[in-house]
């Protein structure tokens, strides 16, 4: 440990486009727009007044780029650069291809344009057809093109798993395989030099670990020098663009000139380089792009270094082409090795070169050449999946094991190896049951919009609306991007299902959608389109359309195409004005009304089109953030005593801004007000417990303000002498990606090398977000991006269920790794339709200090600390931060950090504090507390005191109705205690179950009962506590006196009402005294009749359990006992619960009868 000195070096967020010398700071994507500044920069230096054209379609890995080009426009314009997102990918090359063709006519204004094409890997396929074209025409002299081909091989944010050099290898253009951050600046420069000598577009492969991935690199003008080759003989007329141009002429240029031309530039330029040598070589590896980086991780997993290479006899060749594999290069690396391992990610590139080029070699001198498979046909490095250091680490050690070397470096390698092997054991045997899977946002309309009613199905497509299929939609199987709806057409005359809905994301119909329509018209199926207008392309990040596009627009097209029924869907149909160019005969509905709507749709034939159009639940705050869109000063609240925790608010809205509350009356619902994003379908659940707050605001705490606090001592700061590796877990959406960046600009900012790699794509959607943050004194000393396994030396887990995830465990090392988790329990998005959802807290807390140790593990419960002293649980994140550092658990200094949180420019004295907070409860965790909880009332209307459950809950009933009444239930659980005490000595749990249960069957929530929970006066305390200002309150209510009814189903149906329904309630609770009386207009309801019904039926099963009560079948009885608990809600949702009770409760009680004590009810279900 030492202590943190010296000054900060001075850094502006603009460093990373402005800044020629020295090191910056920035990601792979910001690299991107540097490199487009850079060539701009060099073509001007050398006399050349070029333009840059870059045009593509985002998608993951590549998803931030319109956002960070967006962001440079300034600088883009400057440098005569033009960004222009495409409408889709293969229009864009086909946009490159003509930006080559502008010398070839009159009227050019630049010597030429460079171009950079970018897309997702299904975006270089479907592009195949004008990549092949655009290669066989060529580039201009000064021009030249970069094809970004965005991988994502482990399939994290993909339908399907990607591979894009074999595409771009079809089309003859050359692939560079960049591995980190400096490799996109330096390659870059490099292909476009090449794509002008050689008239070949290039391509270059991005994947999550060189472009979500952020640090500091050199920004020396000079450290790219291009060479020309010297040893290539071009042909007369040259290889570049040219009109008129027969195609079978630019075949043979191409295969007879241009790919010889791209060898000798990478010869002449050094693309391939040997990086590790020994005096006498042996045995060689292979390595490319991220591999090649996975590969130097795997020697410093096994303890190789230098020393230990060189008894080894390792050599080691970093490629930069792939493709070609200059051969040259290959045959000097390969002279005097006996092996040669390929290590590459996926299907083989390097290796069936590398083969084909030693093949006629002597075979007394021609090395060994393993790769995907080893002599006997093991598959040591698999083509599927992703390649991790450890999976090639044990590669390495394999064939390193064929060598003679001395029994030392043997052990130490056999040591390394089975510390990784006890690792993917013990993470075999380590299962948690809970998993963080990505999911709708709070408020998303998707939450809506992918319902299709009862005996309809669906089929998904790409965007957000995809994750329906893993959630309770009836969808099933997608398509390609486009494609969405055409698998029907290959069905529809081979069934008896006679119609279908499909989802569509306006980006996708924009994109190519229009066109699947358009198929779905001409072969006359029957299928509804069901168009999710959202206004963004929400799943790469919120990035406005490509182009013009709105509901009529849509509506207009879709009835060209030959749609005769169009229906728009909103949540507010009346916003549309008066004029709006819609089609005609396009009707308008509530989103309320959408089953209705789907059920008329279904049964229309051929193809129809239901619009959905409601904004994008994370682009409206984004937009309200920066004040761009209304922000409704009304917030959703549930008042704690009348809900019932049935969860029908979940089921209603799909919110996973609904969470539990734990109450001694059982687990009820809140609304997270730091999520929500007032989309207010929760309060559609058939609950009165809902009520709108109108006016006012979250109440802010008083510690945003200067509290008084002992001066904190400076910790010690941790050492980045070697490589110190951070891993932050956490969820999508909640800022989990800040602490990194907050993080890594603070190493930058005391001019220590860093990277960090963000793993998140679809995660981003509430799933599993990991950050891999790496710090060194030196950067030279960083190699891979991805913390290795057991290589975390900090963990700081803001959701413990990511924290114990296998993908978390692996990093982790017993006495290595230091861990501080948010303790607080955040619910998966299970909980949503699983109302008894328990959280495994006890196995996350073991599974973690096994994987740590005691001594190194600490929880905090940060989220509620955020929550009370900053108001907002966004601020857990930082607060983490601050803990971590005050345990002198970073090796960065608090001047670092806060100067890193000014730079970051969001909310910045707000994140400050939750720093020094974070600090503060490191140092004294006792006195924080005290400031955070200055009373302890209990929020949801019960008051523990010293009282027994009993007693509270007879002073409750007395309250409900009187005296007497209370009575009556400590009568019955009194008896049930000495029975249980003398027929069961030694057991307990059926008096706590039946003080329990009879209490909720006892004060059962009709009318009177919740007027009285309304005026009583806890309601008003629990709202003061949360909100300030002037409120008024909105109640939405279904009073069956005179709420009407569904049509369909019959169930009653909520509305709003004003606050004057306070003063009905007051008056309401003070009528309980006709309660059960004949002037008990309420009474007569069905619903109150089994109500009273039930009490006296589970008092005559209490009399039966009684009688036969024994040692053995104690555990049943408790159960049965209990089961009214689980009768919740009200209503038709309450029914719905009674009546599985009773289903339940039948078995049981058989089981019970019969004397079969080990009956298992599920089982006989």
């Amino acid at each position: 440990m030492t202590v943190a000195t010296g000054k900060l070096n001075q850094v502006a967020l603009d460093d990373k486009y402005r800044l020629d010398e020295g090191r910056i700071f920035l990601t792979g994507t910001q690299a991107l727009v540097r490199l487009s500044l850079m060539q701009r920069r060099r073509d001007m230096a050398a006399g050349l007044n070029t333009a840059g054209y870059v045009t593509g379609y985002r998608g993951s890995p590549l998803g931030g780029i319109d956002r960070e080009f967006g962001a440079a426009k300034s600088f883009l314009m400057d440098h005569h650069v033009k960004f222009h997102p495409a409408v889709n990918e293969d229009l864009a090359a086909t946009a490159l291809w003509g930006s080559q063709q502008l010398g070839l006519f009159e009227g050019a204004q630049y010597d030429g344009v460079f171009g950079i094409w970018y897309g997702k890997g299904p975006g270089v396929d479907r592009s195949g057809d004008v990549f092949r074209h655009a290669n066989f025409a060529g580039t201009s002299p000064s021009g030249g093109v970069l094809a970004l081909a965005g991988d994502d091989p482990a399939c994290k944010s993909s339908t399907v798993p990607s591979q894009s050099e074999h595409a771009l290898m079809d089309a003859q253009i050359p692939v560079l395989n960049p591995a980190n951050v400096q490799d996109i600046l330096d390659f870059g420069l490099y292909g476009w030099a090449m794509s002008r000598y050689t008239g070949c577009w290039v391509g270059m492969k991005c994947i999550t670990d060189n472009i979500d991935t952020t640090a500091s690199v050199l920004a020396d003008p000079d450290r790219v020098d291009i060479r020309i080759p010297e040893d290539f003989d071009m042909p007369e007329g040259g290889l570049h663009i040219r009109w008129p141009d027969p195609p079978l002429v630019q075949e043979h240029r191409l295969q007879r000139h241009k790919i010889y031309a791209a060898l000798a530039f990478a010869r002449a330029n050094g693309l391939n380089r040997v990086t590790l040598d020994s005096p006498k070589p042996r045995f060689g590896i292979i390595a490319t792009g991220k591999s090649y980086l996975d590969v130097l991780q795997a020697l410093d997993d096994l303890g190789i270094g230098a020393e230990h290479a060189d008894e080894i006899g390792l050599r080691l060749l970093k490629v930069g082409m792939p493709w070609p594999l200059e051969k040259d290069g290959i045959r000097h690396f390969a002279e005097g090795l006996e092996e040669i391992l390929v290590v590459e990610e996926k299907r083989a590139v390097m290796e069936n070169q590398i083969k084909e080029q030693l093949y006629n070699w002597r075979a007394d001198v021609r090395p060994r050449v393993v790769g995907k498979f080893d002599e006997s046909g093991e598959w040591i490095l698999p083509s599927a999946g992703e390649l991790t250091p450890a999976r090639i680490a044990r590669a390495i050690a394999g064939r390193i094991d064929g060598f003679p070397i001395s029994d030392p470096v043997r052990r130490h390698i056999d040591e390394r190896l089975k510390f990784l092997e006890d690792k993917e054991r013990s993470l075999e045997t380590t299962t948690v049951g809970m998993e963080r899977i990505p999911y709708f946002c709070s408020g998303c309309p998707h939450n809506i919009s992918t319902i299709v009613p009862a005996g309809s199905r669906a089929l998904a497509g790409i965007g957000c609306h995809y994750m329906a299929i893993w959630m309770d939609r009836d969808t099933a199987t997608f398509t390609h991007m486009g494609g969405e709806g055409a698998t029907w057409l290959g069905q529809a005359p081979f069934t008896s299902t006679e119609h279908i809905f499909v989802n569509i994301g306006d980006g996708t119909y924009f994109h190519s959608g229009i066109l699947a329509i358009r198929a779905a018209v001409a072969a006359k199926v029957n299928i509804t389109y069901k168009i999710l207008y959202n206004d963004a392309v929400a799943m790469t990040g919120g990035q406005p359309m490509d182009g013009p596009l709105d509901v009529p627009i849509i509506s207009q097209q879709v009835r060209a195409e030959g749609v005769e029924r169009i229906a728009v869907v909103s949540d507010e149909p009346r916003k549309y004005p008066v004029g709006a160019h819609f089609a005609a005969d396009v009707s308008f509905h509530h989103r309320d009304d959408l089953d209705t709507l789907q059920r008329d749709l279904r049964n229309i034939k051929g193809v129809s089109v239901l619009i959905y159009d409601q904004t994008c639940a994370a682009e409206k705050r984004r937009r309200r953030k920066r004040g761009l869109y209304p922000d409704p000063a009304v917030r959703p609240f549930i008042n704690q005593a009348v809900c019932e925790g049935c969860g029908d608010c979940g089921t209603a809205s799909n919110c996973v801004a609904i969470t539990p509350k734990e109450t001694e009356l059982g687990r009820k619902r809140a609304i997270d007000q730091s999520a929500c994003n007032k989309d207010f379908s929760c309060l559609n659940g058939f609950c009165p417990a809902f009520v709108t707050v109108n006016g006012g605001s979250p109440k802010r705490p008083s510690a945003i303000n200067d509290q008084p606090f002992e001066a904190l001592p400076e910790p010690a700061i941790a050492s980045s002498a070697d490589p110190y590796g951070v891993i932050v877990t956490g969820i999508g959406g909640t800022g989990v990606i800040t602490v990194g960046a907050v993080l890594s600009m603070a190493s930058h900012l005391q001019g220590k090398g860093v990277s960090v790699l963000d793993i998140a794509g679809l995660a981003q959607k509430n799933g599993a977000v990991y950050s891999h943050i790496r710090i060194a004194d030196d950067p030279e000393n960083l190699h891979a991006v991805r913390i290795a396994a057991g290589g975390a030396r900090l963990l700081i887990g803001c959701d413990m269920v990511t924290s114990a995830s296998a993908e978390t465990m692996s990093k982790l090392k017993p006495g290595y790794t230091s861990a501080v988790v948010n303790g607080h329990q955040t619910m998966t998005s299970d909980f949503i339709h699983d109302a008894d959802l328990e959280f495994p807290e006890k196995e996350f807390q073991d599974a973690l200090m096994e994987a740590t140790s005691p001594r190194d593990l600490e929880f905090i419960d940060a989220t509620g600390l955020a929550l009370k002293l900053l108001g907002n649980s966004i601020a857990a994140n930082m607060l983490m931060v601050g803990y971590a550092y005050q345990k002198g658990l970073l090796p960065l200094s608090a001047d670092a950090i806060e100067q890193a949180l000014e730079l970051n420019g969001v909310a910045v004295e707000f994140n400050k504090q939750a720093f020094l907070w974070g600090r503060r409860a490191a140092h004294d965790l006792d006195a924080v507390w005290r400031i955070a909880e200055p009373d302890t009332d209990m929020d949801n209307g019960t008051d523990t005191g010293e009282s027994s459950f009993v007693d509270r809950r007879i002073a409750d009933l007395t309250s409900y109705q009187n005296a007497e009444y209370g009575k009556r239930y400590a009568a019955l659980v009194e008896r049930v205690h000495a029975a249980e005490a003398m027929k069961t000595k030694g057991e307990t749990g059926l008096a706590d179950a039946v003080a329990k249960a009879y209490f909720k069957l006892l004060a059962y929530k009709d009318e009177y009962e919740v007027a009285r929970l309304y005026t009583n006066g806890d309601f008003h305390r629990q709202l003061n506590r949360q909100f300030e200002g002037p409120i008024r309150l909105t109640f939405h209510l279904a009073p069956p006196l005179g709420a009407p009814r569904d049509p369909k189903t019959g169930e009653l149906k909520k509305r709003e009402f004003g606050a004057w329904v306070m003063h009905a309630f007051r008056l309401l609770s003070k009528l309980k005294g006709l309660r059960s009386t004949a002037f008990d207009v309420f009474g007569y309801s069905n619903e109150r009749k089994i109500e009273r019904r039930m009490i006296t039926d589970y008092e005559m099963v209490l009399e039966e359990l009684l009688e036969g009560l024994t040692p053995e079948n104690h555990a049943l009885a408790t159960e049965i006992a209990g089961l009214p608990l689980g009768i919740r809600g009200f209503g038709h949702v309450k029914e719905r619960n009674r009546l599985a009770v009773n289903d339940r409760e039948a078995h049981l009680l058989a089981a019970f009868k019969r004397g079969d004590s080990g009956f298992n009810a599920d089982a006989a279900e």
